[in-house]
């Protein structure tokens, strides 16, 4: 049976692993506790005592300011709203401005920093579905420009920061769904590039930058092509592949330091495409594989997982320099013809932190930095051949977040700092078996946001203390 998702749980065998004194793990000598720069001031996240929206997967639901995190809530009186936290329940978390009076809301969303500034989408009485920008404080909090005059909407989407500036899609009735940017003011909004001439589309997405420090997309071309774009951000744009859109590109875009990795569709044979381009140069293929999941750039080295053929369920750690010789399997983690499907990648430092079942002790965290004999088994943190199925896998300054489920405790956060005897759990939100479920792990000034459910189902925005090392209040 194919792999596609497992739930996500992470364990700490130790009872006393919250101490910074642990002695290291005699089962691992080159594991030594670290001397963090950043620092958790307790075990127990604070609820702010609102429900944020969660927005379907992969979009952005808050996003930090410099006057707190901004995110969307409904107070059951004035719909989805955009808010605020600095951590604190109360006055510490309220709703900015009532865009949209009324109970309908403005159904804000797609949540992009920009500096000390967030970006977002949504729904205006007056100007349609629009772009508005906010410092985290009411007075600057407003729409940008009404970039499709009128009550239709521009309707912006792929928000994406790029050289202090915010790059994303947006449609007018002259050019279509076309790439625009904007400074955070009405002058400084505009068209980049008509990239299909007139009112067709060539809806810009995947927007990701480069290690050459340029921006990359993918774009539609003639309603039947899909386009890698690769751009200084401005006009000019420089097409480097295309492809038709069926199969089309099948993965984001990696950068890995000057190079750019990516998977095209199955060709003839059912095969997909691991490709690359060298800071721009015509992309070439380095292999091809039955299925390619997960990619990460671990230092300076592409990890990924992989099947070897069609059809095949033998889901394991790979690696690649960008070269066909340099690409080849790390590790046979689950030996035989069932893979241990590597995923919930994540990077510490030059390390990769990732779940992974190796058939016997169960879906379990996994490091690995890139060679087999340091491609090993973290923690076996629900015991035996259970599963503790790690998820929601999160770097954060010099820790890694994540949730867990164990038998007595379910599904519950945890956090680490890349050593097995200082991964803890923190306190949980939904006390005893229940689960807590908690995602959406983010920094916001002094404090790692999450949304979690507490024993009576709901799910509310927490704050955890995390600070500069020294920084915690005794």
């Amino acid at each position: 049976m194919r792999y596609r998702r497992w739930t996500l749980m992470v364990v700490c065998t130790l009872a006393s692993c919250s101490s910074r004194s642990d002695p290291f793990d005699p089962a691992r000598p080159d594991e030594t506790p670290l001397q963090s720069a950043w620092e958790f001031c307790s075990r127990t996240a604070v609820s702010t005592g609102v429900t944020p929206v969660e927005p379907v997967p992969y979009e952005k639901a808050m996003a930090p300011s410099i006057g707190g995190l901004v995110f969307a809530a409904n107070d059951g009186t004035r719909g989805n709203e955009p808010w605020v936290s600095n951590g604190s329940p109360g006055t510490g978390t309220r709703m900015l401005v009532d865009l949209y009076p009324g109970a309908q809301g403005s159904n804000p969303g797609q949540f992009t920093q920009v500096g000390d500034r967030v970006f977002f989408a949504a729904d205006d009485p007056v100007a349609g579905r629009e772009l508005f920008v906010s410092d985290g404080t009411t007075a600057g909090t407003r729409r940008v420009s009404d970039i499709w005059p009128g009550p239709v909407g521009s309707f912006p989407d792929e928000l994406f920061a790029f050289e202090g500036l915010l790059y994303f899609a947006a449609g007018d009735p002259i050019h279509g769904r076309e790439l625009w940017r904007s400074d955070g003011t009405s002058s400084g909004t505009f068209l980049v590039e008509d990239l299909e001439d007139g009112i067709e589309d060539s809806s810009p997405r995947g927007f990701t930058l480069g290690g050459d420090g340029s921006l990359y997309f993918f774009a539609r071309v003639a309603s039947t092509f899909t386009s890698l774009m690769r751009s200084n951000g401005d006009p000019g744009a420089v097409e480097l592949l295309r492809i038709p859109s069926d199969p089309g590109f099948v993965s984001p875009l990696v950068p890995v330091d000057n190079q750019l990795f990516f998977v095209t569709g199955s060709t003839t044979g059912g095969l997909v495409s691991l490709m690359r381009s060298n800071a721009g140069a015509a992309p070439v293929t380095v292999g091809l594989f039955g299925d390619v999941n997960a990619m990460a750039d671990v230092g300076g080295t592409l990890l990924f997982s992989a099947t070897p053929s069609v059809g095949s369920d033998d889901m394991e750690l790979w690696r690649s320099d960008g070269t066909t010789a340099g690409t080849w399997l790390v590790e046979d983690i689950q030996p035989g013809p069932q893979g241990s499907y590597p995923d919930e990648f994540t990077v510490l430092g030059d390390t990769l932190f990732f779940a992974a079942d190796d058939g016997v002790n169960g879906r379990e965290p996994w490091d690995s930095d890139g060679t087999a004999v340091k491609t090993r088994l973290f923690g076996n943190l629900q015991p035996g051949a259970g599963s503790s199925s790690p998820e929601e896998m999160t770097t954060i300054e010099d820790h890694f977040f994540f949730r867990v489920e164990i038998l007595s405790r379910g599904d519950e956060p945890w956090v680490s700092d890349g050593v097995r005897v200082t991964t803890v759990a923190l306190t949980e939100p939904a006390p005893g078996p229940k689960s807590s479920s908690p995602r959406g792990y983010l920094r916001s000034g002094w404090n790692v946001f999450f949304v979690a459910a507490d024993n009576s189902g709901v799910r509310k925005l927490y704050a955890l203390p995390f600070r500069p090392a020294g920084s915690c209040t005794p």
